[in-house]
């Protein structure tokens, strides 16, 4: 599904710009964005925020839905 793989990737991104936080003290959301407070920053870590909480719930779906083509 297209908002499963678009969520994953995002939340990719979070991690990743996470551990650049925790290992170099240096976030690349805010340094691409102008700041931790800009409004494209703010819209970039809500979009991974929500990603993260969407893909939790493909811990709790079953394989055989996904190649079923339900």
């Amino acid at each position: 599904m297209l908002l499963d793989r678009i969520s994953l990737i995002l939340v990719i991104v979070g991690a990743l710009n996470w551990g650049g936080i925790g290992l170099f003290r240096f976030d690349l959301v805010a340094w691409l964005c102008g700041g931790q407070d800009s409004v494209v920053a703010r819209i970039i870590y809500t979009l991974v925020a929500l990603a993260g909480i969407w893909c939790v719930s493909l811990l709790f779906r079953s394989r055989e839905s996904e190649y079923s083509g339900s």
